[in-house]
């Protein structure tokens, strides 16, 4: 391994990193001295991760006591070595810098050991805010998000771009949905089902994968502004240009017939909940990556739609969208409102690290 102050992190803060470090694998992993850890890490040619981040995390693991392997992943679309197939079905606690970790992340977890998937892209964005917000107080503050928004009579969804959607979370036993495989930075509330919503979603730039599986292509262009229109969860049709249209319409139907699934589903969304998480255009930049990286910002808002299981396949993603709770607004044109709400003020009362995330 390469010295942990090498040429990729030297103008990073050795304390801001290895506090970041720490935050993932003891507070988030769960991680003691003396425990086997497999970090598993894409190559950094594909543009994903750079080249020092999951050793910068390899390293300091060693430092814990823990006894550190590290593996190697090819991307999601390619074929997966027969070692790597044998390793997601183990009982081993994984720790994944490699798209793969994101593929049926919503899956039963069985016997396996603790998996932790990490959006943190590189070893700067692992140093910032985005890493070092304690994972404890993000934890407390997603808890109180969800109680939130499930206890909600009416919910109201609004954009810029003239997306109009409402409706109230249908009652389900136990806890909301959620991820089995833990993620780290925590960035989203669990899914919104959205069984319970009608009403108009503006589609602009793209539709993206959700990064559950893979397919081609992945990301279809949309030239012009198209309105999805949806009652009680499932698409009833599309509105805009003809050629946008007849092309979202052979997307979907392409998706649901690669997978044997319903294409018409909506079947949830959520918004971004950590302020730490960078934001950035998404032009220029590939939209399958700018969409699965920036997720975690309140900036963005997605649906999760194609397929009744969680979570979908094809992404719609709202920039600045204003979310509203019986007429109190939690995301306001992008920016979370967490003091609103009684439970999310008390997560801030009780984590001042949240206080510094959200000042106003």
């Amino acid at each position: 391994m390469r010295d942990a102050l090498s040429p990729d992190t030297r103008g990073l803060d050795p304390q801001a990193l290895e506090q970041a470090v720490r935050n993932l694998l003891c507070e988030c992993g769960g991680f003691n001295a003396g425990e086997d850890l497999v970090i598993c890490r894409e190559d950094a040619g594909h543009g994903w991760y750079d080249a020092t981040v999951a050793e910068a995390v390899a390293q300091e693991a060693a430092r814990l006591g823990l006894n550190v392997t590290l593996r190697d992943a090819p991307p999601p679309d390619a074929p997966q070595p027969e070692e790597i197939t044998a390793l997601i079905a183990s009982e081993a606690s994984i720790v994944y810098f490699a798209r793969i970790g994101d593929q049926d992340r919503f899956g039963a977890a069985g016997a396996a050991g603790r998996r932790v998937m990490v959006y943190a892209r590189n070893a700067g964005d692992l140093a910032s805010d985005f890493g070092r917000a304690p994972h404890g107080a993000m934890r407390a503050l997603k808890t109180a998000v969800d109680q939130v928004l499930q206890s909600a009579e009416r919910i109201e969804i609004t954009c810029g771009n003239g997306t109009a959607m409402a409706g109230r979370v249908a009652p389900q036993p136990g806890n909301p949905a959620d991820t089995t495989v833990r993620r780290f930075p925590l960035g989203v509330p669990a899914p919104v089902a959205a069984a319970g919503f009608s009403g108009r979603v503006a589609l602009v730039d793209s539709l993206t994968p959700t990064g559950n599986r893979s397919y081609d292509p992945p990301v279809l262009p949309i030239a012009g502004l198209v309105f999805a229109v949806v009652e009680q969860g499932r698409i009833q049709g599309f509105e805009g240009p003809a050629p946008d249209v007849a092309a979202i319409e052979a997307h979907y139907a392409h998706v649901g017939d690669l997978f044997g699934i319903d294409p018409w589903v909506v079947h949830s969304w959520h918004a971004g909940l950590h302020p730490g998480c960078p934001f950035f255009p998404a032009e220029g930049r590939d939209r399958d990556y700018w969409s699965n990286t920036v997720f975690s910002n309140p900036r963005l808002l997605h649906f999760h739609t194609c397929g009744t299981a969680a979570p979908g396949e094809i992404s719609w993603n709202l920039v600045d969208a204003s979310v509203t709770l019986d007429g109190v607004p939690l995301w306001q044109q992008g920016v979370m409102r967490p003091r609103n709400f009684a439970p999310l003020r008390e997560s801030l009362a009780e984590h001042p690290a949240l206080q510094a995330l959200f000042p106003t």
